[in-house]
């Protein structure tokens, strides 16, 4: 929950930069398993999904001017 009230603060270019970062990590993590070794951590793709996601979902509110 913490992550997500921290992203509802951000105004929408924070979080298209915060978005892109989470992409780049999310390629190296995805680049990392293909590859064939063990994952550093597993669970962080899944979470930074979520977090993409999360995003797009706030992005999509303050367009439609939900908040």
């Amino acid at each position: 929950m913490k992550i997500t009230k921290e992203l509802r603060e951000l105004s929408p270019e924070e979080l298209n930069t915060r978005m892109a970062e989470f992409r780049t990590e999310l390629l190296k993590l995805s680049v990392e398993v293909a590859s064939g070794a063990n994952p550093s951590s597993p669970g962080k793709i899944k979470q930074v999904k979520k977090n993409v996601a999360r995003i797009l979902t706030l992005l999509k509110e303050k367009e439609k001017g939900v908040n």
